[in-house]
């Protein structure tokens, strides 16, 4: 892969994009969630800024019908991981940020999400239900090393035996075995390890601040060979850029124990299309009209798709041959079990006791 010289090592997003919530004369005071730099300005020490926020609540309904979940918590906002075509970046602008450099430079931290998970889970309304970890960003992305406030949360899960999912691009995850082999006995833990290449160095481009695919395929074995299931998510897959290696990833994962594999096709909402668009030129610059052109192709002449249902697996030719050969790969590499559902009777029988005798 040939890129240019003018590119921002380390970084998924290349630039700076002005938050679409506010004018560009808008000023925010420094001393609410850090003052926005106007898009342009040559200030730029590339460190990542860290800022403690105190929500009043952790655990969300997610609303749209086609993620595969419905409760998630982020204990993290923003995402060093820095991948370029993370659909969660556009949350950022909720917070005041940008969802371009901003999004992995200035990560927002809810140190006390343990205590709110345990609040939600103490609920006499609260109904079990797996809550899936993150959803919006990694929540064993690199401050978490430092923080633990996932291992926490993990403690309480255990604590209240409630069903949890957990999805990460980070072999960190490896740290919080002995946690996840107890949930495991009680088949309350499914791990969702993102792998979206078995090139290093398409990760490197596009994922800048992960785990290396070495050490994502380690921690697929490793949770395997401690009957943790493992689901690989090769999502996204981005057509001319990763779509060619769907047969290869899911034998090699399959070999080291996953028991499933899905999949989405890349999709580019909101700001993401020109942040996209200015990395893919930047780094892939001989490639970029190909790949845009293509995504495109399976969203209808855009690059965005926000139909539900449709919206993850594309349509039209490429989006045929990618569902196809992921049919393929499923059938002739997986195991027919796939992963069971996770267990919520333990939960029931520790908050209500009485339901012992039933």
């Amino acid at each position: 892969m040939s890129k240019t010289q003018n590119s921002l090592k380390g970084r998924g997003a290349q630039q700076k994009v002005h938050n679409r919530f506010f004018e560009l004369s808008h000023e925010m005071r420094d001393d609410f969630l850090n003052y926005c730099e106007i898009e342009g300005e040559v200030a730029d020490t590339n460190k990542t800024k860290y800022i403690d926020v105190f929500p009043k609540s952790l655990v969300n309904k997610v609303n749209s019908p086609d993620v595969g979940m419905g409760f998630s918590a982020n204990p993290y906002q923003g995402c060093e991981h820095g991948c370029v075509y993370c659909y969660a970046r556009n949350s950022h602008e909720y917070w005041g940020y940008g969802a371009g450099l901003d999004f992995e430079r200035t990560i927002l931290i809810k140190k006390n999400a343990p205590e709110l998970l345990e609040e939600k889970l103490k609920s006499k309304n609260w109904k079990p239900y797996p809550i899936v970890f993150s959803g919006n960003t990694d929540c064993y992305q690199p401050i978490e090393k430092k923080l633990q406030i996932t291992r926490k949360c993990l403690a309480v899960f255990l604590k209240w035996k409630h069903p949890v999912g957990i999805i990460t691009k980070n072999s960190l995850v490896l740290r919080d075995l002995d946690i996840l082999k107890e949930l495991a006995k009680f088949n309350l833990i499914q791990v969702n390890v993102s792998i979206t290449s078995l090139s290093e160095t398409t990760r490197r481009l596009l994922e800048p601040r992960t785990a290396t695919i070495k050490q994502r395929l380690k921690t697929v074995e490793v949770l395997s060979e401690n009957n943790i299931p493992v689901r690989v998510m090769m999502a996204p897959i981005i057509p001319s850029l990763n779509s060619h290696e769907i047969l290869p990833l899911v034998k090699k994962v399959s070999e080291l124990g996953a028991k499933d594999v899905a999949y989405t096709i890349v999709r580019l909402n909101g700001q993401i299309a020109t942040i996209f668009e200015d990395w893919a030129r930047k780094t892939i610059p001989d490639r970029a009209d190909r790949i845009l052109n293509q995504i495109a192709e399976c969203h209808g002449g855009t690059l965005n798709d926000s139909q539900w249902g449709r919206r993850m697996r594309g349509e039209g030719t490429i989006s045929e041959q990618i569902k196809t050969t992921m049919h393929i790969a499923r059938k002739k590499y997986l195991p027919k079990e796939g992963i069971l559902p996770l267990e919520t009777e333990h939960y029931q029988q520790l908050k209500n006791p009485q339901m012992r005798l039933f």
